[in-house]
């Protein structure tokens, strides 16, 4: 959200905003442009280029396939100041499955390439990962609620970045602190929902969570290391993003991200996320490899 957006804004029209920031126009017959974040400065979140381009997939397929798995590489860092345009090739239309591959692109320049495969819903064999113990959220405070509590300890040019309203509520199992971070397992979980509803556009749903799978994601594997990219000079980048949308949900309804890093090295961290809902079944996985390099 805008750094200038007052924090008293209502959730609802914090909420609308990033609707209409996920909900791509149509120029021509698959091709597609994506709003620029109102207010937005520097360096586009990748979770927005993302979701993005899996919207533009899907509109590129009519029901009732749905969106089960993507696949995307960032080449470039997109800009806040221009739109985004989506280019959609049909790679593959059979009678159960579709694949669609989409360039995004700035001034003329690839920033991100995304192939997405789509299904008719059908039934098959079944099982699932249980989800881990952790508190329900209505016994965790909210992260904003945290950072508000050691509002002393964050520096006057971070505040509007970490304290701004934003559409999604995220409330951590372990709290931790931005600004004296400990090494420790390279593990974390968290609720999360947007704070709004949005309706039963289930394409939405799946775009918000496409938007938010990209969220806490890299840091994860900065944890044993007792670093993060405000008190180091760490240099970091979301290199690729793969997400499996299992089962159907509702991103306005509490989910569980259940995040761990197995590796990191040569200036790369490799992340890895299941996707609860509160009912215990697995609705998504992620996977995503980044840059991060440590500088003297």
């Amino acid at each position: 959200m805008d750094l200038n957006t007052p924090r008293d804004t209502p959730p609802e029209t914090l909420v609308a905003s990033l609707v209409a920031l996920l909900d791509v126009e149509q120029l021509d017959t698959d091709l597609y442009r994506g709003a620029r974040q109102p207010g937005g400065v520097g360096r586009v979140f990748g979770g927005q280029v993302i979701a993005q381009a899996l919207q533009a997939a899907q509109r590129s397929t009519d029901a009732p396939k749905t969106a089960h798995s993507l696949h995307a590489y960032f080449m470039r860092p997109g800009d806040e100041n221009h739109p985004i345009i989506y280019r959609v090739v049909r790679d593959f239309e059979g009678r159960s499955f579709a694949t669609r591959r989409v360039i995004a692109t700035q001034n003329g320049q690839p920033i991100l390439s995304l192939t997405a495969s789509l299904q008719v819903p059908e039934e098959g064999l079944h099982h699932r990962d249980a989800m881990p113990d952790v508190p329900p959220p209505d016994a965790l405070r909210s992260e904003r609620e945290l950072r508000e509590e050691m509002i002393d300890e964050i520096p006057e040019k971070w505040r509007p970045h970490l304290l701004r309203p934003r559409p999604v509520e995220i409330r951590p199992v372990h709290a931790r602190s931005w600004f004296r971070p400990e090494a420790r397992e390279p593990a974390q979980a968290s609720w999360f929902r947007l704070c709004a509803p949005i309706g039963d556009d289930a394409a939405m749903h799946r775009a918000v969570l496409t938007y938010t799978s990209d969220m806490s994601l890299l840091g994860t594997c900065t944890l044993p290391h007792g670093v993060n990219w405000i008190t180091h000079d760490l240099q970091t980048a979301s290199l690729d993003h793969a997400l499996w949308l299992h089962e159907p949900f509702r991103a306005d309804e509490w989910l569980l991200y259940a995040t761990d890093s197995p590796w990191a090295g040569h200036a790369r961290g490799f992340n890895r996320r299941r996707i609860f809902a509160q009912d215990g079944r697995l609705v998504a996985s992620v996977a995503q490899e980044g840059l991060i390099r440590l500088r003297k």
